[in-house]
């Protein structure tokens, strides 16, 4: 009786630390939970986008801003009707921070899922952390939608 007990006691302990693995706002299952200014952030460049088919590779002239949203997801905003989401293969830590210089290692004209890249501190030069994208998810605005 005391080992059920024991198993019970362990649940209910475990719950919780479980729960709170849980992704927040946006997030794609597994991924990091977003803080609520990040959840916001990725909201408002998503904000009445539909997203569409993956694609491998980001030719270089589709993208005109790079937006860090947390450690773990980048948006590339190729115009206002355009943003290509990137879920990075595991987490880049301090990329959310968006103080150190990220230096891709670029093969060719494309940005392509499974390249490399890298943090660079600004002021020391230190190298940081080798982060890895993931598949380019566009997200566009619906045609005949204004904006």
């Amino acid at each position: 009786m005391s080992k059920r007990i024991g198993t019970a006691a362990m649940a209910l302990v475990a719950a919780p630390l479980i729960a709170s693995c849980a992704p927040a706002g946006t997030a794609e299952p597994g991924a990091a939970a977003l803080t609520p200014k990040q959840a916001e952030r990725l909201d408002k460049q998503l904000a009445g986008k539909v997203p569409g088919e993956p694609i491998r590779c980001l030719p270089s002239y589709q993208s005109n801003q790079t937006i860090r949203v947390s450690d773990d997801i980048l948006l590339y905003r190729a115009s206002g009707k355009l943003v290509y989401r990137n879920n990075l293969k595991g987490v880049c830590p301090g990329l959310a921070r968006d103080s150190d210089i990220m230096v891709v290692q670029q093969f060719g004209s494309s940005t392509c899922e499974g390249d490399f890249f890298h943090l660079v501190d600004r002021t020391s030069g230190i190298r940081g952390p080798t982060c890895v994208f993931g598949e380019f998810v566009p997200y566009r605005k619906p045609a005949g939608d204004a904006g």
